[in-house]
């Protein structure tokens, strides 16, 4: 079979650069001389959606902890690359824990974004997903009410204040036509609307070749973990050509029998998928 593999897929930079934090981390800490403390290595939630990464990091050692009260004090504490609340963060640094900011630079730049738009009482409107921890990083920046919303019917459905100024956000993974038919919308409400760009050009970029190539192809196969939500976007994406497109963390996950009938496949992955999974997905599908 002929594969047609996206130049863009695997790790970003907010991804790479978290990591390194991470192994800069272990690092120090495997040098500490015998008989000082060494200090536990501690990921305040996982800090990328990969469950094959996590894997790797947890037999050296790191653990994730889900609560800050689950920290000490002289701990390392990695903060994920989609970032923490800004309570949380507060909560973990008044624990006596060491921490290590590995937030997505791009995610950093949104959240004081949304900090200085919002520093008079403006209602935020953050498109994102509600549960996705990027999101709760973002809306604890806001200095006037928050409201999240994922569709053009949940931002209808707000009961919004005309006279209040509002400002308008996006998780920095969304897709970036659906953000502008949004702004679109709301200007007519409020033609005062204060937008903020905080979508990633990485992300566009992806989605934009996961477009151009399921137009070419007859099936798309899209690598990374379930939890992760630009690579949910990928996989909405490339389906929107009307092709099969299957979403796998490892192409373990992959049955030739639903490839039988093809002849051209389409492979990208997520920006927290590493590069041996996107092999070992892409010569399985080279070897049908």
């Amino acid at each position: 079979m002929e594969v047609i593999r996206a130049k863009t897929a695997g790790f970003c930079m907010g991804v790479s650069l978290a990591l390194q934090k991470l192994d800069t981390a272990l690092s120090e800490a495997a040098s500490t001389p015998a008989g000082e403390a060494r200090g536990r290595i501690r990921t305040l939630g996982p800090i990328i959606h990969n469950p094959q990464v996590l894997a790797r990091y947890e037999a050296k050692g790191v653990l994730c902890v889900r609560d800050a009260a689950e920290l000490q004090s002289g701990d390392r504490v990695i903060i994920r690359a989609h970032g923490i609340p800004r309570q949380v963060e507060e909560r973990v640094r008044a624990c006596g824990a060491l921490v290590v900011d590995a937030t997505c630079p791009k995610v950093k730049k949104a959240q004081l974004a949304i900090a200085r738009a919002t520093r008079q009482g403006a209602t935020l409107l953050l498109f994102g997903e509600a549960d996705h921890p990027e999101v709760r990083g973002l809306i604890s920046y806001a200095h006037g009410p928050a409201h999240v919303f994922g569709s053009q019917e949940e931002l209808d459905r707000l009961r919004l204040n005309p006279a209040r100024a509002h400002v308008l956000a996006s998780q920095t993974t969304q897709d970036r036509n659906t953000f502008s038919s949004l702004e679109a919308a709301l200007r007519a409400r409020f033609p005062g609307l204060t937008v903020l760009s905080t979508i990633c050009d990485a992300t566009r970029e992806r989605q934009e070749e996961a477009r151009s190539i399921a137009s070419s192809v007859d099936v798309m196969v899209i690598v990374g973990g379930r939890q992760s939500g630009n690579t949910r976007r990928l996989a909405d994406v490339a389906a929107l050509g009307g092709i099969d497109t299957f979403h796998v963390e490892s192409a373990d996950e992959l049955d030739a029998k639903r490839f039988a009938q093809k002849t051209r496949a389409g492979l990208t992955a997520g920006a927290s998928t590493p590069k041996s999974l996107i092999d070992a997905a892409e010569n399985w599908l080279a070897s049908l």
